[in-house]
């Protein structure tokens, strides 16, 4: 395996949280950012991270982020990053 190969296995793709439709969200109810973190289950610290792309969300938060938002399609909310 060459030293690239190995490189791209301990760094897989990651998925970043795409911050315009959550903005969206936040202003069509009239809410905060720490309320939506509240409702997610997740710190307001955490996601103010996710929507500057410097975390990561795991699986779990990203189905909670979904159905809290009321989106089905994992595109509508998520990306990937390398």
């Amino acid at each position: 395996m060459s030293r690239g190969e190995a490189r791209h296995t301990r760094n897989p793709l990651r998925v970043r949280l795409k911050p315009d439709p959550v903005w969206a969200f936040l202003e069509e109810r009239d809410i905060s950012q720490n309320q939506l973190a509240r409702v997610v289950g997740i710190s307001s610290g955490y996601l103010s991270q996710l929507m500057s792309g410097s975390a990561h969300p795991s699986p779990e938060v990203r189905q909670r982020l979904l159905r809290v938002l009321g989106k089905t399609d994992f595109d509508d909310l998520f990306t990937f990053a390398e």
